[in-house]
């Protein structure tokens, strides 16, 4: 058994975190090899294994075939020993799974948003979270940590909210501690476009790309950024809130001082309102908008909003370099719009941007949101003892 109690001896566990970690980077592994790997003796890593084993920990996958005609049994971690909960929260709707330690889902629900906002969405989360449990016959002990995104900024010191226009009193409360506290274990907290860009990283158009950035054009425009392999966050954790970008409008001006000049200028009311300026239907919806192939007004409004997006990634790529943008949202989905950026970018850059749209589509927030519950999870699970507090407690489950 794996335990952070001093009645296990201090080097048992340092040795059962070293073979732990060995058979997640090196699945499916053999003993021998975890021996080679760890520096441990064949007699000791059968013991571990034998443990780690019968506590549910290692599972056999198969075996390997020597070169004499001898083989091995080979081990991987048991996906289902714990689970994780990733929650993406919009302000229209809550998107939550639970995943094993593969990252596959388990089980998910939507629901919209509680409108009241503050303690009751946290209520709400909570709700979900058990009616997971229930739908999927997990045990609640059994679920280890969890990421939550969010649309505003986390401040990475305080883990306050700030910056959350769309969901009443949020910014109020101990958002993450509370969820702490009411679920039992780790909970973390992130930006939504973050957690976006994170579930880009993992299975979407960032994978092995270690500079990059995820731009979410919508109702409003946020961007995660991805540099050498890490999120970055910032002081306030407001990297990223490029609505605020002096483009497309003056930053100066009262009227965009809330939204930011550049949201003002192509967010999804601006479109609406630049297509009807120029003679459109009045009252489309920016879909309708973008599928009236065959209206000069909506082909003028695209190319505007694209040119105006051309220019922020200018300034943007002069910062950050990234390698590739990846559009995602509502309106950054629209290959449209994305080939028409792209025609901008080639006449005002020397080298442009390459841009992609996600294949994730609105699935990439909550996909960033396991990944990250993940992360933390297996940091946790093979750091060394009296090193961190999240609920080490588990491993002795």
């Amino acid at each position: 058994m794996i335990d952070i109690s001093t009645s296990v001896p201090l080097t048992r566990q340092i040795t059962s975190r070293t073979v732990l970690r060995a058979v997640f980077e090196n699945a499916p592994v053999s003993r021998a090899e975890l021996a080679r790997l760890t520096g441990l003796s064949k007699q000791s890593m059968s013991e571990i294994v034998r443990d780690l084993e019968d506590e549910g920990w290692l599972r056999v996958t198969g075996r390997t075939q020597g070169a004499v005609g001898r083989s091995a049994v080979t081990y991987e971690l048991e996906p289902r020993k714990a689970f994780v909960f990733g929650v993406d929260i919009g302000g229209t709707k809550i998107h939550a799974a639970l995943a094993d330690l593969t990252g596959a889902i388990v089980g998910e629900l939507i629901e919209s948003t509680d409108s009241r906002g503050g303690e009751r969405v946290v209520d709400q989360i909570v709700r979900v979270h058990d009616a997971l449990l229930e739908k999927t016959g997990i045990a609640k002990k059994s679920v280890k940590m969890g990421a939550i995104g969010i649309p505003g900024a986390v401040h990475p010191k305080t883990r306050r909210l700030t910056m959350v226009p769309n969901i009443p009193g949020l910014t109020d409360l101990a958002f993450e501690d509370l969820l702490r506290d009411r679920l039992g274990y780790g909970i973390l907290i992130e930006n939504d476009v973050n957690m976006a860009a994170k579930g880009e990283q993992w299975l979407g158009n960032g994978r092995s790309i270690d500079n990059f950035v995820f731009v979410a054009l919508g109702t409003g425009i946020g961007m995660g950024i991805v540099n050498e392999g890490r999120i970055v966050r910032g002081a306030r954790g407001a990297a990223g809130e490029i609505a605020t970008l002096p483009i497309g409008a003056d930053p100066f001006d009262s009227r965009t001082f809330m939204a930011g000049a550049l949201e003002s200028a192509i967010g999804s009311i601006a479109i609406r309102g630049r297509y009807e300026a120029l003679g459109g239907t009045p009252g489309l919806t920016v879909r309708e908008l973008f599928e009236r192939r065959d209206d000069p007004a909506a082909g003028m409004v695209i190319d505007e909003v694209a040119r105006v997006v051309a220019t922020s990634l200018v300034a943007i790529s002069a910062v950050v370099d990234p390698e590739v943008v990846i559009f995602g949202g509502s309106v950054g989905a629209r290959p449209e719009l994305v080939e028409r950026i792209s025609f901008y970018l080639s006449r005002c850059v020397p080298v442009p941007l390459s841009c992609t749209i996600s294949p994730l589509g609105s699935q990439a927030g909550l996909f960033g949101a396991i990944a990250i519950a993940l992360d933390q999870f297996r940091e946790t699970l093979f750091e060394m003892p009296g090193r961190v507090d999240l609920g080490m407690a588990f491993l002795a489950e």
